[in-house]
C-alpha cells in the first residue's frame, strides 16, 4: 500500500475556512473557544465544570425513558447514569436519520467520537466521557436521508413525509428491506444485514427509534449513548433561550456580525430573524413575526406574544431550533466539551460564538471528524504495482493521467524551454522592429503567435500519441482511481458500510475503530 499520508489541508476535499481552520489562522481565533489538542480539553472541563451541573437528572431521567424497550448494553447504561456525576462530561456527534446509515461517514463520526473519549479517559482519567450520538430527529429533510448505495443499486424509500423525520412511521420499509435482502444474497455477512434492517425498521414503528436500536446494535458495546433532542423534558431546559429567540432575535444579529467577519469565505448558512420552527407529527414550519404577531408559515395559526409564550411555557416540544439554534440547544442540555463534525458543520459552527456568548453558554471544541478510505488487498497491491501514491489517487483524475503520461514518457512532454528559447528570438525582432515602421512589428508579433501557437499544437499532439502508446497502465491507473473515489468523489460520501461488511463481517468495524485518531488531520487508509 502506498506509505505517503495526505493531510486534510492538501487533500482537496476541504473548503478554504476549515483549512483555514485547521491551520489556526489568526483572523479566525475569535471565532472559536479553544483549538481541539488534548491540552486544551483540561481548561475546556474546568469552563464547563461551572455550568449545567443542575441540568444533568433531567438528561439522565429523560434519557433512560428514551432507552425504554430497548436492550441496551452494561456500558452505555453506565455512562447514562455517569451523566448524573458532576466529574462525567460528554463528546457529542450530530447526524441525519440515513436510512441503514446511509454514507460511511456516519461510522466515522461515531467511531471518532468513542474513540476521543477513550484517549480523554486515557488523559483525565479522573473524569468520565460519555460519547453522545445526537439524533437529527427534527429534521425535514426526508429526501436527504430516503436512499442509501449498495455497490451499483440505489436502496429508495418512497414514503409521503412533511413532519419531523424522527416521527415518521416507518411504513412501507418491507418493501425496502425485500430490495436490500435480495441485492445482499446468501452467506453469514448476509444474514446479519438483513437481520440488522429487520429489527430496525420493520419492528419499529417510527424512524427516531429504528435509528436508536441501529446505533444501539452497532456501538453500544462501546458505550454509545444516543440522544433524541425531540423531549418534552428536555425541550422545558430549552425555554428561556426561546424565550429569548423570539422577543429579541439576538441570534439573527449575532451571526450577521460573525457572517460579515467571513465574508472572504463562503457562508455555510444565513440566520432567520426567528430561527425556531413549530412542530407536530405532520408539520414543521418556520415561526415568523409580522406586525407584533407570530405567524406558523404555510398555516393558518397565529399568536400574539402573549398566546405563544404562553404555548412555550405549556408545549415547548412544539418549539424547534433550526441549524441556527440546534447547537445551543444541545450544549444546554449536555455537560459538553466538544462537537465532531464533518467540514460543512465546523464551517456553521465557526459561525455561532458570539451568539453562544450573549447567551452566556460555553462553546465547545470544535473537531473535524475522521475521513477515512477503505482499501481492498488487491487494490492496495494495484497501487504499489501501479507505483501510485495517494497524492496520485487524490488527485485530479486529468492530472493524474496528464502526469503519469509525462512520467512514462522517454520524452519530454512539456515544450516550455522550447516556448521560451522561441520568445528570447522573437524579442530581438521586437527590438529591429520598433525602429521601423508599425506594420512590421505587427508582422513579427503574428508571427510569434503562430509560432508558440504550433509549438503547443505539437505539445498536445505528442501528449496524445503518448497517452495511445501507454493507454494499458493508463487505463488501470484510472480504474482503480474509480473504485476508490466513486464518481471522482470521497468514498465515504457515497457508499453505506454494507457493502464491506458483507464482505469482511465484524473485522470491519474492528479495523475502522483500530486505525481513526480523532487528533489527527490527515486521511486514514484502511486496508481491508
Amino acid at each position: 500500500m502506498p506509505n505517503d499520508c495526505i493531510s486534510y489541508q492538501k487533500s482537496g476535499y476541504f473548503s478554504k475556512l476549515i483549512v483555514d481552520y485547521l491551520e489556526e489562522k489568526s483572523e479566525l481565533k475569535n471565532l472559536y473557544n479553544r483549538f481541539p489538542s488534548i491540552e486544551n480539553f483540561q481548561l475546556q472541563i474546568e469552563e464547563k465544570g461551572k455550568n449545567n451541573n443542575s441540568n444533568r437528572k433531567v438528561l439522565v431521567s429523560a434519557l433512560e425513558k428514551q432507552y425504554q424497550g430497548l436492550e441496551a448494553s452494561e456500558f452505555t447504561k453506565s455512562n447514562i447514569s455517569l451523566l448524573s456525576d458532576d466529574k462525567t462530561f460528554t463528546v457529542t456527534t450530530g447526524h441525519q436519520l440515513n436510512l441503514f446509515t446511509g454514507p460511511l461517514y456516519f461510522l466515522y463520526k461515531i467511531v471518532s467520537t468513542i474513540n476521543l473519549c477513550n484517549e480523554l479517559k486515557q488523559a483525565y482519567p479522573e473524569y468520565n466521557f460519555v460519547p453522545i450520538y445526537w439524533m437529527a430527529t427534527e429534521d425535514h429533510d426526508f429526501e436527504e436521508i430516503n436512499y442509501f448505495h449498495f455497490k451499483h443499486t440505489k436502496i429508495q424509500w418512497n414514503h409521503e413525509s412533511q413532519g419531523p423525520v424522527g416521527r415518521l412511521s416507518t411504513a412501507g420499509l418491507t418493501e425496502v428491506y425485500e430490495v436490500f435482502a435480495k441485492e445482499l444474497g446468501l452467506g453469514d455477512n448476509a444474514t446479519y444485514l438483513k437481520s440488522l434492517f429487520d429489527n430496525s425498521y420493520l419492528k419499529h414503528s417510527n424512524l427516531a427509534d429504528a435509528t436508536r436500536y441501529l446505533a444501539n446494535e452497532l456501538f453500544g458495546n462501546k458505550g454509545l449513548v444516543v440522544l433524541d433532542g425531540d423531549d418534552k423534558a428536555l425541550k422545558d431546559l430549552f425555554v428561556p433561550y426561546v424565550k429569548q429567540e423570539l422577543l429579541h432575535q439576538t441570534a439573527f444579529q449575532k451571526v450577521m456580525e460573525t457572517n460579515e467577519l467571513l465574508k472572504d469565505y463562503t457562508i455555510q448558512v444565513n440566520p432567520r430573524e426567528i430561527n425556531l420552527f413549530y412542530i407536530e407529527d405532520n408539520i414543521r414550519e418556520r415561526i415568523v413575526l409580522e406586525n407584533n404577531i407570530y405567524k406558523v408559515n404555510h398555516t393558518d395559526l397565529v399568536f400574539t406574544e402573549t398566546e405563544i409564550l404562553s404555548l412555550l411555557a405549556s408545549n415547548p416540544e412544539k418549539f424547534s431550533p433550526n441549524v441556527i439554534l440546534r447547537p445551543l440547544y444541545q450544549e444546554v442540555i449536555l455537560p459538553n466539551l466538544c462537537y465532531i463534525g464533518g467540514g460543512g458543520e465546523i464551517a456553521y459552527w465557526l459561525q455561532l460564538k458570539s451568539n453562544f456568548e450573549a447567551n452566556q453558554v460555553s462553546f465547545p471544541l470544535l473537531l473535524v471528524r475522521n475521513s477515512a478510505v477503505l482499501v481492498t488487498q488487491k487494490q492496495s497491491k494495484k497501487a504499489d504495482k501501479l507505483g501510485l501514491s495517494w497524492a496520485d489517487l487524490f488527485s485530479n483524475q486529468q492530472v493524474l493521467f496528464n502526469q503519469k503520461t509525462q512520467e512514462l514518457s522517454q520524452f519530454n512532454l512539456d515544450f516550455s524551454v522550447q516556448k521560451e528559447h522561441l520568445k528570447q528570438q522573437f524579442a530581438a525582432l521586437h527590438n529591429m522592429a520598433v525602429q521601423t515602421d508599425k506594420s512590421f512589428g505587427n508582422a513579427v508579433k503574428a508571427q510569434e503567435v503562430k509560432q508558440i501557437k504550433g509549438l503547443e499544437n505539437l505539445e498536445k499532439r505528442l501528449l496524445k500519441a503518448e497517452k495511445r502508446q501507454h493507454a494499458d497502465i493508463l487505463e488501470r491507473m484510472i480504474q482503480l482511481q474509480n473504485e476508490i473515489f466513486p464518481n471522482q468523489s470521497l468514498q465515504e460520501r457515497r457508499n453505506n458500510f454494507s457493502e464491506f461488511y458483507l464482505e469482511y463481517g465484524e473485522e470491519l468495524l474492528n479495523k475502522i475503530f483500530n486505525e481513526l485518531k480523532p487528533l489527527q488531520t490527515n486521511f486514514t487508509t484502511i486496508c481491508l
